[in-house]
């Protein structure tokens, strides 16, 4: 644990993006609930089933009067900075983002101006407004090609397989720039494969739960020969905790920059999960075996041991117990 460690301050103001998606809901929900003042800011985009966000922020809006919703465009400069400049937030949690890594061969300049014009704005904004620290996404799909395993942030990662990897490398570049030149303490964390309730419907466990209580096939890339590091909501939004007042010290440059993985450091193979997730909601799936898929990789494994040290944590929750939390709330979300 870090000897400096700082409990959450609850007298700051926090700055959601993306805070109608899965993983800005889940870590807007835990502030709320905590008593901290939130600001979320989302455009509410369609790539995914608008009713499921707009669920995510009646239940935030519903939380706490201390939430504050703000619709917009982070590609959109004026509005982020007119966010900045009404609401002062002390710290910024940069989650929004254009999802997914086979959506980006098929769409890419969708990516290039949600992660790239749009995180650039959300740096600009920390430059003229100051903060007292910058949390941001980056994915575990920036490890790319690399072979070896656990994945470390003391890798080089220079072998992207898909454009959604090559933004997220990019954002991380990007930050160290912006904390080098101007002083933004910045923390960076690679999440690796996030599910739980609330998730995103084209993630393969919220799509094979439809697709298996509907009775339709499933696809299995690589012949189910591939590994997950699955990651439960919990963890994550706890390791974020952990870190929101606690921005990184002066690195040997001076610079006070960091990237940690978080991941659950147990890579699950597909069919395994494919065989909890069936146990989980009680029926079998119809299969339809396939070849790896463009984009796609064949195993992440995280090295969190940056994050034990720093705050003695790491993320610990079997796949069967966050799955049967998923599959809990997906029946009675899709029964009601």
């Amino acid at each position: 644990m870090r000897p400096d460690f700082q409990m959450l301050d609850r007298s700051k103001t926090y700055l959601i993006t993306g805070s109608a998606g899965f993983v800005g809901f889940h870590l807007s929900k835990r502030l709320l609930d905590l008593g901290c003042t939130v600001i979320g800011f989302d455009n509410l985009n369609d790539y995914y089933d608008v009713s499921l966000k707009q669920a995510r922020l009646d239940i935030l809006l519903s939380a706490s009067s201390s939430f504050t919703f703000v619709k917009g465009d982070l590609a959109d400069k004026v509005a982020v900075d007119g966010l900045f400049a009404t609401y002062s937030p002390s710290v910024v949690v940069n989650l929004a983002a254009q999802a997914g890594v086979r959506y980006s061969i098929d769409n890419p300049y969708a990516y290039l101006q949600s992660n790239l014009v749009g995180f650039l704005n959300i740096l600009e904004a920390c430059r003229h407004n100051p903060v007292s620290h910058l949390v941001y996404a980056s994915s575990s799909s920036v490890y790319g090609m690399n072979d070896k395993i656990p994945f470390s942030t003391a890798d080089k990662v220079d072998s992207p397989v898909s454009l959604y990897a090559a933004t997220k490398k990019s954002n991380e570049l990007m930050a160290h720039c912006y904390t080098h030149l101007y002083g933004i303490p910045s923390t960076g964390l690679r999440f690796f494969t996030v599910y739980g309730p609330y998730g995103r419907p084209d993630m393969a466990y919220f799509s094979f739960s439809k697709k298996i209580m509907e009775g339709e096939a499933i696809k299995v890339f690589n012949n189910g020969d591939m590994y997950r590091d699955f990651t439960y909501i919990d963890d994550i939004v706890k390791g974020m905790e952990n870190m929101l007042c606690n921005p990184p010290l002066e690195n040997e440059h001076g610079d006070r920059y960091k990237i940690y993985n978080i991941g659950n450091n147990k890579p699950e193979k597909l069919m395994y999960f494919i065989e909890t997730l069936e146990q989980c909601l009680g029926k079998k799936a119809v299969k339809e075996y396939l070849p790896m898929q463009m984009g796609d990789v064949y195993q992440t494994y995280a090295d969190v041991s940056d994050l034990e040290a720093d705050f003695d944590f790491k993320p610990n929750t079997p796949l069967s117990d966050g799955l049967g939390s998923f599959v809990s709330w997906f029946k009675e979300y899709y029964t009601h």
